[in-house]
Order: structure tokens, then C-alpha cells, then sequence
């Protein structure tokens, strides 16, 4: 077994390597047969191949360090794998003789479908009717050919005796066992038939019917992946930000070496007293939240008279190496008193995304304890979490092991975006992982020119000291839910003291901040809040504009005391919570000004840096 996830990737590509050079050789011979042509135009793709490994191998000379490989490390918990996978019961008699007669009567079954074996009197099927669906198995092809049928039905039963084995571990730590039944759900898909060239029938047809085309094409992609040390996910050069991307019209107005502060054009005559600041989590860019002109939350919320700042945070570098979680905390009060100033208001609303909202509960209770909460009119969490003892599939990568392997993957103070994007990509493997290593490694398909995507792929680096702190306070000792456990800007922190009115929103499928533990911050707020709980997850939960109609949303006008009382008496809209948000919003302070003076970024005496998006949103 692999040593590490990094050696697993790591293995999967070159064994596709070996692969398409094993497949090259079985398919050429059969296409000279059939045709000379076809043969020298195998052998010229087989030596085009051989070209590009060449070159790239010889790239590698002089790259190698002492760090591992940008694809290797991410996901170190798999270290673990091994001794977690002794605890299965694979050795006993019994279990193996229970998979071994499923095994039997699984062979027996399928062979029947296609005239073969004990059923096989009335010859083969049309169409086979197969014990088990798998949307990865879900072309004819897979359910067609015998060979290919049998594989994938025993990779299905097998996956679901190693789940199940898993899942059935007694006598080891609740966070052990979430660690090996997801190390063996990770492990299970990645050894899936239809992520390697010579077990996947469509992958074969492919190159058959482009006389190898599509497999060069494939091997092209893996390479450029390999090079960039990154999963491609979208087309390269299709999106530019400011230009088909980011693009609502705005200005930097404010500019630290930690971020810069935009804010955007009003569209209307008249807009709310109080403006909002947006702060938005610094692992990802912030144009999440205005990806194009129909899924911009930035957009939607000036054209409903909202006068709308956005911070823009800097990915980290080696000068930000010891930033720590008190310096994001600065930087929000920062941003919201330079907010003030300029518009000459007496407080803002606030929005915190993922870890940002994290941030922001500590930053009020910071504020609450120095007697200046009243700088904040209200605060909104987008899928933030304060307590994470149910912190989801994320806690599988969070132990002591893990905490300290991130110093060895940031030798310069900073951890590199691709190790943290390539752990989120993990989490939804199947779709983010082997779907695109099928499609655009051995099936050679171009990649498509999806906004969102591309911003999944868009990667921000971290401080690596901040991060370790992050991990090991919050997520492994969840000393942020304990009363003064922590201090940040020379104060306790008690979320206890915060009285602001809060507005909650949770994705009902959430799978990074599960709507269990985001309802928690209710339980340490002592002033209003509504909670909503939105259809979808972390991402599409959020970005969901009312021109889509989509997914839906729920409330409760009781005053429920848990989560399962939320859902037991909530009330189900359609369409977006949008609205229903900024009705919220509006009932906080209905005051409304005109858009005079500096309402407009850019004016006459205006000081202002840059058009937005601004610079610090495309440094790497």
C-alpha cells in the first residue's frame, strides 16, 4: 500500500502512464492488421508520447527539493491507511467466506445475462439488468461487454464489503473511525476501474475510433497537470478577471499589505444609511460572490440598494509568515471603521463567509469586550462554524500527525493553495477528481469554460503559522466555543458577549460546514438572530440568485431550541433566500440616503487605488 495519499496519486498517474503504453502496444498490432494506415498512425502517436515523456522528464531534472510534490501531500492523513485498514476484519474465516460466495453468485448472475454459466440456456441479453448502478458505470458500454460488466460489478461489491467492513470497526475513537471510513471510501474510489486506460471500455472505444488521438490528447492534460502540480478542472484562458469574471463596477478605495477594500457603483437613487462589508473567506478569492452578472451576490445587492464593500484578501507570501488569526481579526475592525470613516456612519453591517465568518463572531465578541459592539449594526454567517465538535468531513484531515506535517509543507511560512484545494477536491472525489482524471486524462475531452469551477481551481496560499493555529484551536481543541479559552487582540474571547443582531444561513447538504454544527452559534448568541436554512451546500447554497429559481429555502417562526426543532417546524419557500435576507437586513435600519459624495466611489476628490477587482485578487 501507497505510504501516503501523495505516493497514491502519485502511483495512479504513473501506472496510467504504463498504461497507455501497455494499451499502445496491444491495440497497435490489431490496427496494422486491419489497416497499414492506421498502423503508422499509431506509432506516430506512441512516438509522440514517448516525445513528451521525454521532455518532460527531463524538465524534472533540477526541480526535485526536499519538499514533496505539490499533488503528493495535501491529504497526508492516508499515512495512516495501512495500520487503520489492520482493523478491518478481512482475515477472518467467515467474512472471507461471506465475500467469497457473493463473489460466486455475483459471477454466476451477470455471466446468466449474457448466455454464459448456469442461466446462460437462453442466450445472452439486449440489455443486461445488472444487480448494482453506479453513475460511473452508467455507459452502455460498461453493461454491454461481459468482460467489462463482470469488472464492475465485483469493483461495486467489493467497495461495499470494504465500506461496510469500515463502517462496522468497534473499540477505536469516534474521530479514528471517521478517519478510516473515509480513508477507505477514498481509497475504494481511486481504485475504481474507470479511472485507469486499460479497465474502462469507453476510454478504449475513445482511442479506437480516434486512432489514438484521444489518449495523446489525455496524456497531454495529465502532464500539464503534473508541471502546474494542480488538477485542471476548466478551460485555461477562458475566464479574465475583470473582464468575463469579477466584473461589477467598483473601486479599490483602501489598500494594507493583508488586503485591499473595494467598494462598488450604486445603481440606484437612493440606498440604506448603514453600508455592508463583506468579508470573504481568505482560502478562496472573493469573486465567488460575483462570478457574472446572474450569479453576483455583489451585483444583486447594490441593485437593491445596498452601498456594498467587499475586502479582497492577499494570498500569503513568505513577508506574511507570521500573521497570526489576531491580525484577520485587525484587519476586520480595520475595514470597518475605515467604512465609517469615509461615509461618515456610526456603524456597518457585516457579512462573514466559512472561516471569515468564524473570524467575525470572534471579532464582535472582541469588540463586545472593549465596549465598541455598537460599530456593528448586524452581522450575517454564511456557512460559518464556531463550535466544531461536529465539524464534518474536514475534522478527517485534523490530528497531531497532520498539524505537524504542514511544517514541512511550508518551508517559507506560507502553505501553498494546491495542498489545501487538493484536500477540498478529496472530499467530493468522484466528482472532483476521478470524473475529470476519466474524462480529460483517458478520454482526452476538452475541458469546459465553467465560471465557478474555474474559482475552485483559482487557489489562494495561507499563513502557515495562522493555519496551524486555526487547525489546532479551533478544529482539533474547539477552544472557541469555551468561554476566554482564547484571546485575540490583547482581550478574551467570549462569543457569549455578542448582542448584535445575527442572521444565520446554513446549506441543508453542506458537506465542509454541515448545517448541525453551523446551527450552533445560536447556542452562544445573546442577542436576536434568525436562522435560515438554504437547499444545496457550501458553495450553491449561498451563490443562489433569484433569476435561477432553484434549490429553495427554509424558516421557523418559533423559537426552536435544536435543529431537528428548526426542521420540524419550518416553513418551505422556493427560489432564493436572497430576499428574505435583505428584508432582514432592511428592518434592522430602513434608513435610506441619497447617493451623494463618496456613496459614489471615484468622485471628484475622491482618492481611490484602482478599478476592482483590484490587484491582490490575482497574486498567487
Amino acid at each position: 500500500m501507497a505510504n501516503n495519499a501523495g505516493d497514491l496519486m502519485n502511483d495512479v498517474l504513473r501506472t496510467q502512464t504504463e498504461n497507455m503504453a501497455t494499451l499502445f502496444g496491444s491495440l497497435m498490432p490489431a490496427a496494422g492488421k486491419a489497416d497499414p494506415d492506421s498502423a503508422v498512425q499509431w506509432a506516430k502517436i506512441a512516438a509522440r508520447m514517448q516525445s513528451l515523456w521525454t521532455d518532460y522528464q527531463v524538465e524534472q531534472i533540477g526541480k526535485v527539493t526536499d519538499s514533496p510534490p505539490h499533488y503528493a501531500d495535501p491529504v497526508k492523513w492516508i499515512a495512516t491507511a495501512e495500520a487503520v485498514f489492520r482493523q478491518l476484519p478481512l482475515a477472518s474465516p467467515q467474512v472471507q467466506q461471506d465475500i467469497w460466495d457473493e463473489v460466486i453468485a455475483l459471477v454466476n448472475a451477470v455471466s446468466g445475462q449474457f448466455g454464459f454459466g448456469p442461466r446462460g440456456s437462453s442466450g445472452p441479453a439486449e440489455e443486461p439488468e445488472l444487480p448494482r448502478r453506479d453513475r460511473r458505470f452508467a455507459d452502455p458500454q460498461w453493461q454491454r461487454q461481459p468482460f467489462f460488466a463482470l469488472l464492475h460489478q465485483l469493483y461495486l461489491l467489493l467497495g461495499e464489503k470494504v465500506m461496510s467492513l469500515a463502517e462496522a470497526v468497534e473499540d477505536v475513537e469516534p474521530a479514528r473511525k471517521a478517519q478510516l471510513v473515509f480513508a477507505a471510501r477514498a481509497m475504494v474510489d481511486a481504485l475504481s476501474p474507470a479511472n485507469f486506460p486499460l479497465t474502462n471500455p469507453v476510454a478504449l472505444g475513445h482511442a479506437a475510433e480516434t486512432n489514438g488521438e484521444s489518449l495523446l490528447r489525455g496524456f497531454e492534460n495529465m502532464l500539464n497537470d503534473l508541471r502546474k502540480g494542480q488538477l485542471t478542472h476548466t478551460r485555461p484562458g477562458a475566464f479574465v478577471l475583470g473582464e468575463n469574471i469579477a466584473v461589477t463596477p467598483g473601486k479599490v478605495v483602501y489598500e494594507t499589505p493583508l488586503f485591499q477594500l473595494i467598494q462598488y457603483t450604486p445603481t440606484t437613487a437612493k440606498v440604506l444609511k448603514t453600508p455592508l462589508v463583506i468579508f470573504p473567506p481568505w482560502i478562496n478569492r472573493f469573486y465567488i460572490l460575483d462570478l457574472n452578472a446572474k450569479k453576483s451576490f455583489v451585483r444583486w445587492a447594490v441593485e437593491q440598494g445596498v452601498t456594498v464593500f467587499m475586502v479582497s484578501w492577499k494570498s500569503a507570501d513568505p513577508s506574511m509568515a507570521g500573521l497570526v488569526w489576531d491580525d484577520y481579526i485587525e484587519a476586520q475592525i480595520d475595514a470597518i471603521d475605515h467604512v465609517r470613516e469615509r461615509l461618515g456612519v456610526p456603524s456597518v453591517h457585516t457579512i462573514g463567509y466559512c472561516v471569515a465568518g468564524t473570524t467575525l463572531a470572534a471579532t464582535l465578541a472582541v469588540l463586545a469586550r472593549k465596549g465598541k459592539a455598537d460599530k456593528v449594526a448586524s452581522a450575517t454567517f454564511f456557512t460559518a462554524q464556531v463550535d466544531f465538535e461536529d465539524a464534518g468531513d474536514l475534522k478527517n484531515f485534523i490530528d497531531d500527525q497532520q498539524i505537524e506535517t504542514l511544517g514541512t509543507l511550508s518551508p517559507e511560512g506560507y502553505l501553498d493553495g494546491r495542498y489545501l484545494a487538493a484536500t477540498f477536491n478529496l472530499l467530493r472525489g468522484n466528482d472532483l477528481v476521478w470524473s475529470y482524471v476519466e474524462k480529460n486524462y483517458l478520454k482526452g475531452e476538452d475541458y469546459p469554460a465553467f465560471d465557478l469551477l474555474h474559482w475552485n481551481s483559482d487557489v489562494t496560499n495561507l499563513p502557515a503559522r495562522w493555519h496551524r493555529d486555526y487547525l489546532r484551536d479551533l478544529y482539533r481543541d474547539n477552544r472557541l466555543a469555551v468561554a476566554d479559552s482564547l484571546t485575540a487582540c490583547g482581550v478574551p474571547v467570549d462569543l457569549h458577549r455578542i448582542a448584535t443582531p445575527v442572521y444565520i444561513q446554513a446549506g441543508r447538504e453542506d458537506h465542509i460546514a454541515p448545517p448541525e454544527s453551523v446551527w450552533k452559534l445560536t447556542r452562544y448568541l445573546s442577542g436576536p438572530w434568525t436562522f435560515l436554512l438554504a437547499g444545496s451546500g457550501h458553495i450553491a447554497g449561498v451563490v443562489n440568485p433569484p433569476s435561477s429559481g432553484k434549490y429553495g429555502y427554509w424558516t421557523c417562526d418559533g423559537a426552536p431550541e435544536t435543529l431537528p426543532d428548526f426542521i420540524a417546524g419550518a416553513a418551505e419557500h422556493s427560489g432564493s433566500w436572497w430576499p428574505h435576507w435583505r428584508e432582514w437586513l432592511g428592518n434592522v435600519d430602513p434608513t435610506q440616503v441619497p447617493v451623494r459624495g463618496r456613496r459614489k466611489p471615484g468622485g471628484r476628490g475622491d482618492k481611490i487605488i484602482e478599478d476592482a477587482p483590484g490587484r491582490y485578487v490575482s497574486t498567487r
